[in-house]
């Protein structure tokens, strides 16, 4: 039977900033998501948030975030 060690990584530094991966000039030409599509995403991080507060910030960073009601 063949054992391997795995090397653990120690000390490794992660800054929690990662770099944009897309042009902000091609933002403009997305498309908005369809409906159904929308529905069962907010349906998938309503599930995974640990609270309303992070379910709120994933929807909005996802786009798809409540409206604003109008008052």
């Amino acid at each position: 039977m063949l054992v391997r060690r795995v090397r653990r990584r120690k000390n490794v530094a992660y800054s929690g900033v990662m770099p944009t991966k897309s042009d902000p000039a091609e933002i403009g030409d997305v498309e908005p998501v369809a409906d159904s599509t929308a529905s069962q995403a907010r349906r998938v991080v309503a599930a995974y948030a640990t609270d309303a507060d992070e379910c709120r910030v994933f929807l909005s960073m996802l786009g798809i975030g409540p409206s604003k009601l109008d008052a």
